[in-house]
């Protein structure tokens, strides 16, 4: 793992030269990875409680294992690395940082409430009131979704093989359902793999359909790309008017990780408002 964090952050060294206007946020998320390995080992037993007699079953009818809404948690231990994620983006001088923190001190803003409502909503407007960029970048969003990574990520190690084993073929996390950012194309065939970005959990997914709505009419599916990013796409619903961000690596000899691409692509997720997809 220690391995693993010290070719990412090299990646993400090579990104803050290649595109200084993400360099900020960049920053943030090599701070947050780091802070992220440290609360993961931190971690002791599971926090999100799963019947063991209900995983294939949930599996097999299309529900996650985590039920977010109705489910009852212990989340001291990620709410505390809320509030270290807080002071790294403070120490950044991010602007809307001060106002959020002021709120969560004054209890305008409950932990436990805003956990809550991002699963339930996942674009809830008390989640996306500090955007930047257009509405693209949703800082609080990402730090309540951020906070509950290391907990989740051990849950997803633990029933990685026997969701990967179910023929998972639902647009949503097996794990924690929440619906993917980003994904990638890898194999000779093209083989596309959805990424959860709340759990890091990577599932495979037909290439010619919708994640969002199972749009499987190629009519109304399509891309764009941007000239001289060959290995980027926006795959976009005309159905739903969702779009996902795609990667292709195949034609380089690295392995890409998800989390930096998806800050590294903002511009896609720009372009892609811009074209009237959410």
């Amino acid at each position: 793992m220690a391995e693993m964090l010290k070719d990412t952050l090299k990646t993400i060294d090579g990104y803050k030269h290649m595109n200084p206007h993400y360099e900020e946020l960049l920053d943030i998320l090599e701070d947050v990875l780091i802070l992220r390995e440290k609360y993961r080992r931190k971690v002791k037993g599971d926090i999100f409680n799963v019947d063991e007699s209900l995983v294939e079953k949930k599996l097999a009818g299309g529900l996650p294992l985590v039920d977010f809404p109705e489910g009852k948690f212990d989340l001291e231990g990620p709410r505390e690395y809320f509030v270290a994620l807080l002071e790294i983006a403070h120490k950044r001088a991010l602007k809307e940082t001060g106002e959020i923190i002021k709120k969560v001190e004054d209890g305008e803003l409950d932990y436990m409430e805003m956990v809550r409502k991002s699963f339930i909503l996942q674009q809830d407007e008390d989640l996306s009131d500090n955007d930047e960029e257009d509405g693209v970048f949703d800082l609080l969003g990402f730090l309540v979704e951020e906070s509950l990574r290391p907990a989740l990520e051990v849950l997803s190690e633990k029933y990685k093989d026997i969701s990967a084993g179910s023929k998972w073929s639902e647009g949503y996390c097996p794990i924690c359902g929440r619906e993917p950012k980003i994904s990638e194309l890898r194999e000779e065939g093209g083989k596309r793999f959805l990424f959860c970005g709340q759990c890091g959990f990577e599932w495979q997914f037909r290439r010619i359909k919708c994640p969002f709505c199972g749009n499987e009419d190629q009519q109304t599916l399509a891309y764009f790309t941007i000239e001289e990013e060959e290995k980027y796409r926006v795959d976009v619903c005309n159905v739903c008017n969702k779009y996902i961000k795609t990667v292709d690596f195949r034609k380089t000899d690295k392995k890409p990780n998800l989390d930096v691409e998806d800050i590294a692509t903002l511009h896609l997720d720009i372009l892609a408002d811009e074209e009237g997809y959410e």
